[in-house]
């Protein structure tokens, strides 16, 4: 009992510092933090931002084409930060997991999941600092994150929930959630893709782009375009005005998607099923709702900061209500 309550409490909190991390790297993305500390894992080669007079000198004379900047650095080392307890965190969780692994009911994949995907996105962190904010590594860690936090969350669930779900309840439900995440994944990779390739203010106006037209000659070729070798300065965005535009407008169809496909899951979920279930779906409604109105906001408002992070936040919260209500249909209560 007292290992099930330890584990219990490692699991939730390491799901908080997951989507503590995710805002975080949302927040570092958004303000143009990215490269705050232009090496890894320290900045400009100290375990925090320097802030002595000497040790300024001395990070400047070492990176004279990127003179530190104490706001973007310390953006940055929050963010690590947070990721390295989240590692640690997840590691603990991974070893109590094998240490127990012959105790009945005791979960042992998914932690040792959790943990080779926190090692690779380690590597996606590192990555992204020395390739220069290379968009598709970018897009990447983010994808990463979600990922983390989602099997999180499903680690969570499972210690409350477990067995076959009620009879008919997964051929009704599951397909219909497995597509919405399938799609909102792809929409998390496009959003992800605008804010690596700074298209997100290409197209002022809503629903129209710019200048009352609705598709002013985008360029997907050159938009979509994933490789573009070593070496490139990404910070600022490489794309012309027709890729930019091209990108952002592959993410308004792909909300557009993204939105009728949530829609008819929560619907689905609404009808049929338990009272769990229900709860579940018009959380995923209200989230759902929420994005929305931000994606608007972000577009007539040129993306202010909070409402740009608050978009990648709704985000992670839209696809852990997906985990639940796939939790819902593969499982029961206790």
């Amino acid at each position: 009992m007292q290992r099930s309550l330890v584990f219990f409490s490692l699991t939730l909190a390491a799901l908080i510092l997951g989507l503590v991390v995710v805002v975080l790297g949302a927040y570092t993305r958004l303000s143009d933090a990215g490269l705050g500390c232009p090496d890894w894992p320290g900045c400009y080669g100290k375990l925090a931002v320097p802030e002595v007079e000497q040790d300024v000198r001395q990070a400047n004379a070492l990176y004279p084409d990127r003179p530190l900047h104490q706001g973007k650095a310390w953006k940055e080392m929050l963010h690590r930060y947070a990721a390295g307890a989240l590692g640690l965190s997840v590691l603990v969780l991974a070893l109590l997991a094998w240490k127990y692994r012959r105790t009945p009911g005791q979960p042992v994949k998914t932690p040792l999941l959790l943990l080779a995907l926190v090692i690779f996105q380690a590597l996606l962190g590192m990555w992204t600092v020395t390739w220069l904010l290379k968009p598709i590594v970018v897009t990447a860690h983010l994808l990463g994150g979600m990922t983390i936090l989602a099997l999180l969350f499903w680690l969570l669930l499972g210690q409350f929930f477990h067995g076959p779900a009620a009879p008919g309840t997964e051929d009704r439900l599951l397909p219909w959630v497995v597509l919405g995440i399938v799609v909102l994944a792809l929409q998390i990779f496009l959003g992800g893709w605008t804010s690596a390739n700074y298209a997100a203010v290409i197209c002022p106006e809503f629903p129209a782009c710019r200048g009352g037209e609705w598709w002013p000659g985008p360029d997907f070729v050159e938009g979509f375009t994933f490789w573009r070798g070593l070496g490139v300065d990404y910070e600022g965005g490489v794309l012309g005005a027709p890729a930019r535009t091209a990108v952002h407008l592959a993410h308004r169809v792909g909300a557009l998607v993204t939105v009728l496909v949530l829609l008819a899951v929560a619907v689905r979920a609404m009808f049929g099923h338990g009272r769990n279930t229900r709860v579940t779906a018009c959380f995923l409604l209200a989230f759902l709702c929420a994005q929305v109105g931000l994606g608007i906001a972000n577009v007539l408002m040129v993306r202010p900061l909070p409402l740009a992070v608050a978009h990648n936040a709704v985000a992670a919260l839209l696809l852990l209500s997906l985990v639940a209500l796939l939790h819902s249909a593969r499982v029961r209560r206790r």
